[in-house]
C-alpha cells in the first residue's frame, strides 16, 4: 500500500496519511470479501463503489464522498486517467434480469426437446423462440395467433406482429427464425385463427404461461425457463451488437430508455480504444 501511495503522491492533492487511511480500510474490506491482496485489483471503479456502498456502515454521506474522491483519484494516478464514457458504475444486477449464457441456452433447447409429450415440446420451443428470438414477455405470448408470424420466403426474414398495448412488428433473430416459422406453420389451419402458444387450450389468462411451465419436466442441470430472462438475453444481445437505441426501444416495446436499465449491468463494456473512437466520431 505504501508503494502505491508513494507512486501516486506527487500527482494528488491529498496527504499520504489521508490516502493510506482510506486505502487501509479498502484493503480490510477486500480481505473480508476474499479479494486477492493486490492494491491494483482493489482500485477498480466497481470495487471502490462496492466498498463505498457496502463496506462503510455507519459512515455519513460526506465521509463516503471523501472516501470515494480519494480512492478514485488514487486509482487514476495508479492506472492512468479513465476514459469518460458516461457509463454508470455497475452497482447491482438482479438475477431475474440475468441473461442466459450461451451454454445455458443450448441446455434449454435440449431440455425442450426432451419433454415427454409433443404438446410440451412444442410449447417449450415456442416460448424459447418468442423470448430469445423476438424478446416477448409472458403477457405478449398468450394472445398471439399463428398467422402473426410472417415469413418472407426461403432465406427471407421472419417477422412477428405483436398484439396488445405495445403493438409492433419485430424481426426474429436469424438463428431462431426457422424454429418460429416451423412452430407457426404446424398450427396454422385454413380459415381459422389458431393460437400460436398452446393452440388447443380454451382457457387463456395471465397465468397461461406459468401454468404450462409448471407441467413441464424439470432438469436440475438446466436453468428454469423464464420469459423475463429470455427477454433480457435478447435485449443484451442487441445492445452488445451495437444496434441503435431507437431500434432497440421500438423493437422491445418499452416507452422510455429507463425500461432498459435493468439489463444494462449485463451489457458488455466497450473496449477503451473503441469507445474513444466512437466518442470522437471516427469509428
Amino acid at each position: 500500500m505504501r508503494q502505491i501511495v508513494r507512486e501516486a503522491d506527487p500527482l494528488l492533492p491529498y496527504k499520504a496519511t489521508e490516502l493510506l487511511g482510506v486505502l487501509a480500510k479498502l484493503a480490510l474490506f477486500a480481505d473480508a470479501q476474499g479479494v486477492p491482496a493486490e492494491a491494483r485489483t482493489w482500485l477498480s471503479a466497481e470495487f471502490i463503489e462496492r466498498f463505498i456502498q457496502v463496506g462503510c456502515p455507519g459512515v455519513g454521506e460526506a465521509t463516503r464522498g471523501n472516501y470515494r474522491s480519494r480512492l478514485l483519484r488514487l486509482r487514476e494516478a495508479v492506472n492512468g486517467p479513465p476514459l469518460v464514457t458516461g457509463m454508470p458504475v455497475k452497482l447491482s444486477a438482479s438475477d431475474v434480469s440475468r441473461p442466459y449464457s450461451p451454454a445455458e441456452q443450448v441446455a434449454l433447447w435440449g431440455w425442450a426437446a426432451g419433454q415427454p409429450t409433443a404438446a410440451l415440446r412444442s410449447g417449450c420451443r415456442v416460448l424459447l423462440a418468442l423470448g430469445l428470438g423476438v424478446g416477448l414477455d409472458s403477457a405478449e405470448v398468450v394472445p398471439l395467433r399463428a398467422h402473426d408470424v410472417r415469413t418472407a420466403g426461403a432465406g427471407g426474414p421472419v417477422t412477428l406482429a405483436v398484439r396488445g398495448p405495445r403493438q409492433r412488428l419485430v424481426v426474429c433473430r436469424r438463428r431462431i427464425e426457422r424454429v418460429l416459422a416451423e412452430e407457426a406453420g404446424a398450427v396454422v389451419r385454413e380459415g381459422q385463427a389458431s393460437y400460436l402458444f398452446r393452440p388447443a387450450a380454451t382457457g387463456r389468462g395471465k397465468n397461461t404461461v406459468t401454468n404450462f411451465l409448471a407441467r413441464t419436466v424439470k432438469n436440475p442441470k438446466v436453468p428454469a425457463l423464464s420469459m423475463g430472462r429470455a427477454r433480457a438475453t435478447w435485449l443484451v444481445a442487441l445492445i452488445d451488437e451495437g444496434l441503435p437505441l431507437t431500434v432497440i426501444v421500438a423493437a422491445s416495446g418499452v416507452r422510455t430508455l429507463h425500461g432498459l436499465s435493468r439489463v444494462l449491468p449485463f451489457a458488455r463494456p466497450a473496449h477503451a480504444q473503441l469507445a474513444g473512437k466512437l466518442l470522437r466520431g471516427t469509428a
